[in-house]
């Protein structure tokens, strides 16, 4: 079984079994009456949504590629992030999704260090937004959720989350550490992976030194005064992009003919973000579910609870899976770093 039938099969698995977990303990004769009574054209709304977001997200892509001088038209940027979602759904934290985009936009001629500061900066942004809007967050929900467990595990997800914006950070302020740590691991790796004679090993300093350059220097780019509209872009097509993903849900509600607090729908949305940052299962399979059903059980009715999860859940994971998955092998069947990951 290669690498990424290992992990969809775990996913799905996970997934799955959990959502008919939250199913089976949710059911009752009111869940009837919600299936029979659900307008059917809500959800197909919150599906154009969750299409929406991925253009929006092919737009912050290609306006912070174009700030460093490379032109991504918007189709090219649209099957970029699309087919990064489906390693994305599949592996902890979503950290299958960067490769796979660095890759691509490396494919368009940017060089790996400057299509590696664009992704890493879409991830700083994304990091920045949900860890200031966690504690707003936390307010919003306060006296509403009680549960002494959920609070542990926010509270380590932001940590976790708080930590990985930290080392990024520091890779950007101290390049010069970063490249000495950089060095002496590949160093200690390159004779696993072939690079045993000096002549290999200093071509691959040579070039891991080249790509930090890069990286350092196009990171710096979006920061310099000329440069700062591109990085306000950048951060304004973040904000668009959350308000788009987040609004899924509240459609999905309305779909179910529940009208809850649009503040409160967002707020745990926000929470739920920071509980699938935990690294602990691929594509946050269980966690997401479970997660779900505790969260959003301030404001979902719990014969719709079981529904609401399982439908949510279909839009922001098991589409990313059909439409990444799509995209993902009609444009990279034939590139060597599908065939690797297929191995």
């Amino acid at each position: 079984m290669n690498k990424l039938k290992k992990w969809l099969v775990i996913s799905l698995f996970i997934s799955l079994m959990s959502g008919l977990a939250v199913l089976a303990l949710t059911f009752d004769t009111g869940t009837i009456y919600g299936l029979l009574s659900m307008r059917p054209e809500y959800i197909v709304a919150a599906a154009g949504i969750r299409i929406l977001s991925y253009v929006v997200w092919g737009m912050r892509m290609r306006g912070m590629c174009r700030t460093l001088g490379y032109n991504v038209s918007i189709a090219r940027s649209f099957e970029i992030v699309t087919s990064s979602t489906l390693a994305a759904a599949v592996t902890p934290s979503s950290m299958g999704g960067e490769p796979i985009r660095i890759h691509l936009l490396h494919m368009d001629k940017i060089p790996l260090g400057k299509a590696s500061a664009v992704v890493l900066g879409e991830r700083l942004l994304d990091g920045i937004v949900i860890l200031f809007l966690a504690p707003l967050s936390l307010y919003v929900l306060k006296g509403i959720m009680e549960d002494p467990d959920m609070d542990t595990l926010l509270v380590a997800a932001a940590f976790f989350l708080l930590g990985v914006l930290l080392l990024v950070l520091y890779a950007v302020w101290k390049p010069e550490a970063t490249r000495v740590m950089t060095m002496f691991f590949v160093k200690r790796i390159a004779p696993f992976v072939g690079a045993r004679t000096d002549a290999k090993l200093e071509h691959i300093m040579l070039k891991v030194d080249s790509e930090l350059e890069n990286f350092h220097s196009s990171i710096f780019l979006f920061l310099t005064s000329e440069k700062r509209k591109g990085l306000l872009v950048g951060v304004l097509n973040t904000l668009l992009l959350w308000t788009v993903d987040f609004s899924i849900l509240y459609v999905i509600l309305l779909g179910l003919n529940q009208y809850p607090d649009p503040l409160v729908v967002i707020a745990s949305q926000v929470l739920m973000l920071l509980l699938m940052a935990i690294p602990a299962t691929p594509g946050a399979s269980g966690i997401a579910e479970f997660g779900a059903t505790t969260i959003f059980s301030v404001f979902v009715s719990s014969s719709l609870l079981g529904i609401t999860v399982v439908v949510w859940r279909a839009l922001t994971f098991y589409m990313n899976l059909l439409v990444g998955g799509f995209v993902s092998f009609r444009i990279l069947k034939d590139t060597e770093i599908m065939k690797k990951f297929l191995r």
